[in-house]
């Protein structure tokens, strides 16, 4: 964070200072949340919790060396306090983005928002200092507690922006505005929540409504609802794609053996050959997307396709792929799913399994609950049921109650009889199965909604007191 006093603080967040000896003092180090995170020079944000109030904590965090404690009541150390600590942070995280004067490049959509962050940081920080959005810390107290990261030395500051209705994407980009706005795509995530496509098409595109007019606004010319939101900007468009009209395009997409894509990166300034080593054809859009941004900030061609194909994954259990010393891949995209990426990630195993099936191996589906979908849920889970037979997956492993029997079922309708599939309670019931039964040149996805926990099956199964694990 940039060096701010107290009583610098204490304006900006229009808070009162309490048990405060000394207003000059200044806070050097990180802005945080959690008092085991403190450093000396911290500011300490505190926030009642359902299960932890962070005031409690204070003190703690104080002898720890944080500077001062932003807080909602006094709590016997040096404070300032407000009435409201996530609008007091924003409004911290605002003035030091306007102070720092970094290109702030924001991104959004329904679905790769994670990894295509992780993409496009791994690109611009080859180029200049860069901070990004650490996971998927992407809604009011995550994206201000990213932007306070920034340093003076800071070029860059990648956000990613999260939406639970509509006017989050608006709020969350006045806090900090970008001059590049990203619309990935619009899917069923969410659904339950918004209702329609066409509502949460409206929600992501306020990003693009607040761009300024020397900023671009970078949409995927795939997608009809994210392309049709260039009517709502009046910043430069750039379009994304595999159609012969996007601007940043790729080109003769293809899979490796083991199911990485390539392709020809195609920009206005020329071409370059790519070779992600991601997993899955759905990478290519996040690629093309990372690309764009890269252009846009002067990057030539060779250099993106240079920096993505040594891009990897930042993030946890996105993707994540592990071979075991006996020869099973265990793939953990566990952290979150909804429709599109539950059918991406099947796709991705289909692709790995192909190599592997004249040795005998077999692709294994430990697939969970999706979320927030709403009405739609029975038929979406009827669908990745139904998609993972069309894939000839080996073996679908469905856990959990209603939704998981929806997915079994799906795959029972679609001709997955006898053994192909089946229905277990929990992830202790799934591991149990899976350690009894996989063999040498198996590959296992394990994917669920977040709330789900199936991450734990994926851990089971790499517990290293089977030996060392190499992660690709």
């Amino acid at each position: 964070m940039i060096a701010l006093s107290l009583a610098e603080i204490a304006g900006i967040v229009g808070g009162q200072p309490h048990d405060v000896p000394d207003l000059s003092a200044v806070v050097t180090g990180p802005v945080v949340i959690d008092s085991r995170e403190v450093r000396q020079g911290s500011l300490f944000a505190a926030f009642a919790g359902e299960r932890v109030d962070g005031h409690d904590y204070a003190r703690l965090a104080v002898e720890a060396g944080a500077v001062a404690v932003l807080a909602a009541r006094p709590v016997g150390v040096p404070a300032i306090v407000v009435d409201d600590v996530v609008a007091a942070l924003g409004a911290l995280a605002r003035a030091a983005v306007e102070r720092l004067g970094t290109t702030v490049v924001a991104l959004t959509g329904s679905a790769g928002k994670t990894s295509t962050k992780d993409l496009i940081a791994q690109i611009l920080e080859r180029k200049a200092p860069t901070v990004w959005t650490p996971g998927s810390l992407n809604n009011e107290i995550g994206l201000p507690l990213t932007a306070l990261r920034a340093t003076a030395e800071t070029r860059h500051l990648v956000l990613e922006m999260g939406a639970r209705g509509i006017g989050h994407i608006h709020y969350l980009a006045d806090l900090t505005p970008p001059r590049i706005g990203l619309v990935l795509n619009v899917g069923s995530a969410h659904i339950g929540e918004f209702g329609s496509r066409e509502a949460i098409a409206q929600a992501k595109g306020e990003l693009v409504e607040v761009l300024p007019e020397d900023g671009a606004a970078i949409l995927n010319a795939d997608d009809p609802l994210v392309r049709a939101m260039a009517s709502r900007t009046k910043a430069r468009v750039l379009l994304f794609g595999e159609g012969p009209d996007a601007d940043v395009r790729g080109e003769n997409v293809r899979l490796t053996d083991d199911g990485r894509p390539a392709f020809e990166l195609h920009t206005p300034t020329g071409c370059s050959d790519v070779t992600l080593r991601l997993y899955g054809e759905h990478h290519v859009s996040n690629a093309l997307a990372a690309a764009a941004v890269a252009h846009e900030l002067g990057m030539s061609v060779t250099e993106i396709a240079d920096a993505l194909s040594g891009a990897g994954t930042l993030s946890r259990w996105r993707m994540e792929v592990t071979e075991r010393p006996d020869g099973v891949t265990v793939v953990n995209d566990a952290y979150n799913a909804n429709p599109e990426s539950m059918k991406a990630a099947l796709r991705a195993l289909a692709a790995m399994g192909k190599a592997r099936r004249a040795d005998g191996g077999r692709t294994w589906a430990v697939l969970g609950q999706m979320a927030e979908l709403g009405d739609a849920s029975l038929a979406e889970h009827d669908a990745v049921g139904r998609l993972a037979v069309r894939l000839n997956v080996s073996k679908l492993v469905a856990v959990g109650g209603r939704e998981a029997s929806w997915l079994q079922l799906g795959a029972y309708n679609e001709g997955s009889w006898g053994e192909e599939s089946v229905h277990v309670s929990d992830a202790q019931a799934a591991v149990d199965l899976l350690r009894s039964e996989l063999r040498p040149g198996d590959v296992v996805l394990v994917k669920a909604s977040r709330s789900v926990g199936l991450e734990k099956v994926a851990l089971a199964l790499l517990d290293t007191t089977e030996g060392e694990v190499a992660v690709r």
